[in-house]
């Protein structure tokens, strides 16, 4: 039989812990996957002790809790018990009001997803399907255990607008300020604080306010007026650093593990930018207001000035397959580069030259974001008419992501998602004569010697400086820069571009402006891979872009793992408009008569700054950043501006939907086929 339900001040209690806890650390309070909490109040009233595990993602956390248990008496387990106490009180103090109602597991997960913890042992269960499940103990012996059927649970779903959304162990109470008081115990065994290789937590807690009475439970009628977004819910949950989980980053901050290495345009959708910190742009960093003209003075690159785009859009007509230059060209997205100068030297000569971009498979959906180098690749095809590799790194998201545990691992995982990312990859329309895409895992050999030369031309001391690596780096992340090196070396394809060692083709790399420190390295040591008289000295050249935003703008982070920050291709039109609607951050005035008055600030507003990677009519992008930055016209309003993007991105998913349906298994492997491409 399931426990009793803990009384309603204890059941919030614990949602405000979770909460809390997410708040001190920096964490999206959907994320962690907690542990059912014990329950002691039977014993002594108002007592508890909840567990979460915090996941692998943990490069938000602050220094201190990277690699061993945080004892009593440690400065970073103090300073977040604390963090925690005053994230606690100030949600009391705030008497938030709380509502509850009831629904099926199966109706839960249908309409908000699965649930990140399991309640289930502490009575929050109305039925239980039992069946009979055998496995044996130590010794060979079968034992005969009870097996829940999940689908028949009757879930306590709580909602504190703003706060919280989620399941709950019990009934609970109408408003924060019933708890009275939250206290997290300070005992050596009582409270622990580990955030080590499990970056788990457990903390022990007092609850008063025991005779609270429950908040009512919303009837059928009253939930389906409930609008989570219009009242305030933090719903999707939203990552949210708190105030105290603020000064305690602050006091313990450190730069993060650095992330996978080989996405090659991996940068692209990166903008989780801090407006009010010191610009930082590395290959896992993006920090503070964004000067590109700064980036390009301090990496070195060069500006794509007037002159080369009338140099790239006088070679690509004289080629004849397109006539005009790309949006995100004359736009400036793409607005720096290495070398370019001396790749249209090639193209106006004669001399071959080949495209290099990459996929790091960590999710089979992809998003707009991972779409939009590729968009820029398959336009630089068709436009110079030249071959292109694409490299899918699944060895490289195994290292970084991967699980490995007593001969058990799930390499194959990523495996998997290198053929569905293909699938769109393929689905984006470039010429199947001129496109190898290979996995690392079944290509490696073809690149091996070229693997072994760069090792051997870069010291370890360069690597950790540049990547950041450190002593809990496994061997394979610090011998992975010379694999995604590799592909910049012709001679990595003696098939594919019929590549010799002798081989004078020239490599160029379209990626954002983050990933530029990785080709600066292969750039180094290129002359010891290539012919004297290669036209580049061996070097790849660069194409960078600048960073697509995310739906929540300059102060979000676009990521696979949060539904809210992105437009996948697998959206169908009505999530599209939804997503766009409620999370796309407005530029725009509070009331529709400042804004008639002061208009949009186009910078800020990401429905604008989408409307100029997609909208390709220059005319009417001019006319739309003119009503809405003047606050007249047609598109005076955030609304009108909204709707367009919806039109444009609804349309284009559709497309790329409908092209992929007829991408098979079988056709992936046509194009990861080994073969001579047509150049």
């Amino acid at each position: 039989m399931p426990a009793p339900p803990p009384p309603p001040s204890i059941s919030l209690s614990i949602l405000l812990l979770r909460t809390s806890i997410s708040r001190a650390l920096g964490l999206d309070s959907s994320t962690p996957k907690h542990q059912p909490p014990i329950i002691t109040h039977l014993r002594v009233p108002g007592t508890g002790k909840i567990g979460a595990n915090l996941g692998k993602k943990t490069a938000a956390l602050p220094a201190g809790c990277g690699i061993v248990a945080v004892k009593e008496g440690d400065k970073f387990r103090t300073a977040f018990l604390d963090a925690v106490q005053s994230e606690m009180e100030d949600l009391i103090k705030a008497n938030h009001s709380v509502k509850s109602f009831q629904v099926t597991r199966q109706t839960y997960e249908s309409n908000f997803g699965k649930i990140g913890y399991d309640d289930s042992n502490s009575g929050i269960l109305d039925k239980r399907k039992k069946k009979k499940k055998t496995k044996k103990d130590k010794d060979g012996k079968e034992i005969i255990e009870p097996e829940v059927d999940p689908m028949t649970d009757i879930l306590n779903v709580v909602y504190v607008p703003g706060v919280y959304f989620g399941v709950a162990a019990g009934p609970v109470c109408a408003t924060t300020g019933e708890i009275e008081t939250l206290t997290v115990s300070r005992g050596e065994r009582d409270s622990m604080v580990v955030l080590g290789r499990d970056c788990s937590v457990t903390v022990s807690f007092t609850a008063g306010g025991l005779d609270a009475p429950a908040a009512a439970v919303l009837g059928e009628e009253e939930i389906n007026k409930v609008n989570l977004k219009e009242d305030g819910a933090a719903y999707p949950a939203e990552p949210s650093l708190g105030k105290h989980g603020s000064a305690l980053n602050d006091q313990f901050s450190k730069p993060p593990t650095p992330p996978p290495v080989s996405d090659v345009t991996s940068g692209i959708e990166k903008a989780s930018i801090d407006p009010n910190a010191e610009m930082v742009v590395n290959p896992w960093d993006v920090a503070g207001e964004i000067d590109y003209n700064k980036l390009i003075e301090k990496f070195g690159s060069q500006e794509i000035d007037i002159p080369l785009l009338l140099r790239i859009e006088s070679a690509i007509r004289k080629i004849g397959k397109v006539t005009t230059l790309h949006p995100w060209i004359r736009r400036s997205i793409f607005f720096s580069h290495r070398d370019m100068n001396k790749i249209l030297d090639c193209v106006e000569s004669g001399k071959p030259f080949y495209l290099y971009t990459g996929r790091g498979p960590s999710s089979a959906a992809m998003h707009l974001g991972h779409l939009v180098p590729f968009m820029m690749t398959r336009w630089l095809q068709e436009a110079f008419d030249v071959p292109l590799v694409v490299q899918m790194t699944d060895d490289e998201k195994f290292l970084w992501k991967g699980v490995y545990n007593d001969g058990d691992d799930n390499l194959d995982h990523y495996r998997g998602l290198t053929i569905e990312n293909a699938k769109d990859i393929i689905a984006c329309g470039f010429i199947k004569e001129k496109t190898f895409l290979f996995s690392d895992c079944e290509y490696v050999g073809s690149m091996y010697p070229n693997i072994v030369r760069i090792w051997k031309s870069v010291t370890y001391s360069t690597a950790k400086a540049m990547f950041g690596f450190e002593g809990h780096s496994n061997i394979g992340q610090s011998a992975f820069p010379a694999i995604q090196a590799a592909p910049s070396f012709p001679s990595s394809f003696p098939v594919v571009l019929d590549a010799g060692r002798d081989s004078k083709m020239a490599c160029l790399i379209p990626c954002a402006i983050d990933q530029d420190p990785y080709f600066r390295m292969t750039r180094d040591v290129a002359h010891k891979l290539t012919p004297k008289d290669h036209p580049l000295g061996g070097k790849p050249a660069l194409f960078h872009s600048k960073f697509f935003p995310p739906l929540q703008g300059a102060t979000g982070k676009m990521s696979s793992s949060d539904d809210s920050s992105a437009i996948f291709l697998t959206d169908d039109g009505e999530e599209i408009a939804r997503k766009i609607k409620s999370y796309a951050y407005s530029g725009g005035q509070e009331t529709s008569k400042l804004q008639k008055e002061k208009g949009a600030n186009l910078e800020m507003d990401v429905s604008y700054q989408w409307l100029r990677f997609f909208l390709d009519d220059d005319a009417e992008l001019e006319k739309i950043g003119k009503d809405y930055g003047s606050g007249s016209g047609e598109f005076w309003a955030t609304g009108m501006v909204k709707n367009r993007l919806i039109g444009i991105l609804q349309e284009m998913v559709k497309e790329h939907q409908e092209r992929r349906s007829k991408v098979t298994n079988e056709v992936v492997g046509e194009w990861m086929e080994e073969r001579k491409l047509s150049f």
